[in-house]
């Protein structure tokens, strides 16, 4: 049988065992309570930190928004000023190819019928004035004498 001086060291390091798993379950114990804990803090930092970055993200969104802008008025203005010098290298040749064919300018047609409509006006005056001689010819009984037919105009007929 085991002595009383066996049974000792058996008994400390069953004691030892014995403390070893108990302050295992303990930190097991405290674990589960502070790791919940610990969670929602996690879970708070985490949203903090989505926060600043989606803000972040928007002020970043915004400037490249801004600066594409820019670049699209940029462009877009450019293109227009392309566009105007195209215009006008087309409307220069096609000017050229008309006038090589003969066709009046819109400055000569002007110009024509500015003077149709002078000649107009010329005949208009002259045809009232020949219209007032004759009315005061008929109204004094004075006879024109009539041309023989080589010398009448289609105007006199």
């Amino acid at each position: 049988m085991p002595t009383e001086d066996e049974d000792k060291p058996a008994d400390r390091i069953k004691d030892s065992a014995q403390q070893i798993w108990l302050a295992g379950l303990g930190a097991f114990a405290k674990m589960q309570q502070e790791g919940s804990k610990a969670f929602e803090a996690l879970v708070k930092d985490g949203a903090g930190v989505q926060k600043k970055t989606q803000q972040a993200a928007e002020e970043t969104l915004a400037q490249a928004q801004a600066r594409m802008a820019g670049f699209a008025s940029e462009f877009g203005t450019k293109a227009a000023g392309g566009w105007g010098k195209l215009e006008n290298i087309f409307e220069e040749r096609v000017a050229r190819a008309l006038a090589k064919l003969g066709v009046p300018s819109a400055e000569e047609v002007e110009s024509l019928h500015t003077r149709v409509a002078a000649l107009e006006s010329q005949l208009n005056r002259k045809d009232k004035v020949r219209k007032s001689s004759t009315a005061a010819r008929k109204a004094t009984g004075i006879k024109t004498p009539r041309r023989p037919p080589s010398q009448r105009s289609s105007s006199d007929d």
